[in-house]
This record gives structure tokens, C-alpha cells and sequence, in this order.
């Protein structure tokens, strides 16, 4: 199935200067007035693009088991129950959790997996995003996905929807259909994130370790943060953060397992001479760097993730339809953090991080 190029969204030229405006005053009838907090990941599926799966007879396709679709990766099925298409259904949300303003992405599959149809979904997917945030300029900004491992496409997406859909950031896959974004040839994306000042936020794809985690249904609890652990250690070690010191790094779920293992790493590297020699730092220290959401049902976690990377780069973030909001607001609550941290953490990193 080739897919034919999705028309442009009509008026998207100015929607990064008026939309931005708008969010920061709150203006908007549909917007809440307090608290103001920021969710830096959340998402939606693509009526369009689930509607084109069910047409597919390869992965990744979309079947209806139960009255219930079901888009299949291989061996990772997932659910997509219609409220995971429903803006109002996330409005509602937010506003039981006093979210303002949300960092709007797709769910997976991403364009990776559709081959030579990857240009035409990334567009597909990105002014279906665009079009969420122009109905509701006070409430969302998006984030763009992109065809990779086409580069010149993707530079050619990635601009259109920074200058045109004004879009804020990237949400980059921890693998890109089996390939980790550490890869040489992925170098110019990042680039690219740089001069433009913009976020590229790492989330899971379907892991690369699902064949050891399938079983007990724990694809999502280790297979995600699993990918998220191997992503991020392979950029750290990969030495891009030398490469590019002012990228803006974003990984999800507090980093996966890494905070907590990533002294043995620095010990493998700094005493054992097991890695890479040219490292300007120990990877903890790169780490530091890192911008990490909060993701976790976790008050402890949360607290741990504060006290290793400081106050001024954890986001706030419910990764909704998957978890419901007021959930990690909760935990944020029970971790005990400073009314100043709890600040940063709910609105004024995303804020300095987005260039709200």
C-alpha cells in the first residue's frame, strides 16, 4: 500500500509566535487558571493512520479482537480503546490534574515502520498534531516525528514542522525499527535539534528485548525502560553529547534504569578501562545533563531522580492515555519536594526547555 501526500494544514505559518502568546496568558475559554502545569509527554493516536493500518496485511497493522482495536508490532499488541483518539477526553484530564498546557505527540508505530511510506505517514502524523494544537493553541504544542532513517526527508520534515507547524521538539524512538539513534548516520538530525534550539525527548518503540520480556506481559514495565536504559547509555558512550554539548536531551521515565546503575558504568569506564576512551566526562556526568521526566507511580523514585540531577531539569510529565495524569501529580506530591522544586518540576522547566 502507497500512500498518497497529505494535504498541508491551511493557516500553519503563524501558529508558533500567536499560539505561544496565547498558551503563556491562558486566555482561552477551555483553559484552567491554577495550578499551571506543563505535561512534557503525552498522546494520541492517529484516526487517519490506525484507519490505513487496518488496511495493511503486514505489521504494523491494526485488527479489532472484542469489539476492540489492536495494533500488532510482531508480538506486542496494545490496545487502542477509542478514547486513546479522543482530544476531549485528554482535555478532561488534564483539567482534573490542573494541566494547562501539554506537549502533544502520537503513539507508535512510528514512520520507521513503514519503509518507502515513511515520508508521507511522518506527514500524515505530524499535521494531525499540528491540527489538535491549532483547535486548542491554548492547551497543546506539538511534537514532531520524522521518517528515519531517510535523512533528507527527515531535515526537510523536521523543518517544515518547526518553521511552519511551529512545533516545539522531537519525540525521537529509542530504536528506529531495530537501529539505535547513536548511529553515525543519524549525526545531522542532531545537528539540526541544535540549531534550531529545540528538545529531542527519547520514548520507547516496540523493545528490542521483547522476545525476554514478552512473557508475564512485561514488555511495557522492563521492555521500555529497558530501551530507554540502552538508548540513552549508547549516546552518553557514543560520545554525541561531546559532539553537541548545548543539545537538549530529553529521556522519559526517569531515565529508565540508568540513574541507578550508572555508578557501575562510571566505574567500568573510569577504573576497568571497559568503553570508550575519548569521553571528556565520566557518564554520570553526562547524565546530569539530561533532562528527565517523572514518569513513575513512585514518590521514592521521583525523590531519587531530584536528588541526582538537581531541580532544574526534572519535567512533569503523565505519558496519558497509558496513565492518567492526576496519578503522577499525586506522586510528585508524596515525593516531598520543595514548593520551589515542585515549581520547576511543573512548569517553569518546561517552560525555560520549550521556550514558552
Amino acid at each position: 500500500m502507497t500512500l498518497t501526500r497529505r494535504r498541508f494544514l491551511a493557516a500553519t505559518a503563524t501558529v508558533a509566535s500567536a499560539a505561544s502568546s496565547s498558551r503563556l496568558r491562558a486566555a482561552s475559554a477551555d483553559a484552567p487558571t491554577k495550578p499551571f502545569r506543563i505535561d512534557c509527554q503525552s498522546h494520541l493516536f492517529c484516526p487517519e493512520l490506525v484507519a490505513l493500518m487496518e488496511k495493511r496485511r503486514t505489521d504494523p497493522r491494526v485488527f479489532t479482537r472484542d469489539g476492540v482495536r489492536v495494533v500488532q508490532m510482531g508480538d506486542w499488541l496494545r490496545k487502542i480503546p477509542p478514547h486513546y483518539m479522543d482530544v476531549d477526553v485528554k482535555l478532561a484530564a488534564m483539567d482534573t490534574a490542573g494541566i494547562a498546557l501539554t506537549a502533544l505527540s502520537i503513539n507508535d508505530p512510528g514512520p520507521e515502520w513503514f519503509g518507502a511510506d515513511g515520508p508521507a505517514v511522518a506527514q500524515l502524523l505530524n499535521d494531525f498534531v499540528a491540527g489538535v494544537v491549532r483547535r486548542h493553541p491554548a492547551r497543546f504544542f506539538g511534537l514532531c516525528v520524522l521518517p528515519l532513517p531517510d535523512m533528507r526527508a527527515s531535515l526537510a520534515e523536521l523543518d517544515r514542522c518547526i518553521q511552519k507547524l511551529g512545533m516545539k521538539g522531537i519525540l525521537l524512538y529509542t530504536n528506529l525499527a531495530g537501529r539505535f539513534p547513536d548511529e553515525p548516520g543519524f549525526r545531522p538530525l542532531f545537528a539540526r535539534a541544535v540549531e534550531l534550539d529545540i528538545p529531542v525527548l527519547l520514548h520507547p518503540a516496540k523493545p528490542i528485548t521483547i522476545e525476554f520480556v514478552k512473557g508475564y506481559e512485561m514488555t511495557s514495565t522492563l521492555g521500555n525502560m529497558f530501551d530507554n536504559t540502552i538508548a540513552l547509555t549508547r549516546l552518553i558512550m557514543s560520545g554525541l553529547l561531546d559532539e553537541f554539548p548545548t543539545l537538549k536531551l530529553v529521556c522519559p521515565h526517569l531515565g529508565g534504569t540508568l540513574p541507578y546503575i550508572v555508578g557501575r558504568l562510571d566505574h567500568q569506564v573510569q577504573v576497568l578501562k571497559r568503553g570508550p576512551r575519548n569521553l571528556a566526562r565520566t557518564p554520570g556526568e553526562y547524565l546530569r545533563g539530561v533532562w528527565l521526566d517523572v514518569v513513575s507511580p513512585l514518590p521514592l523514585a521521583i525523590k531519587f531522580g531530584h536528588d541526582f540531577v538537581g531541580p532544574d531539569r526534572l519535567l512533569y510529565s503523565s505519558d496519558h492515555p497509558w496513565v492518567e495524569p492526576q496519578l503522577i501529580v499525586d506522586t510528585v506530591r508524596a515525593a516531598g519536594l520543595s514548593a520551589s522544586a515542585e515549581q520547576k518540576l511543573f512548569s517553569q522547566n518546561a517552560r525555560r526547555l520549550f521556550r514558552l
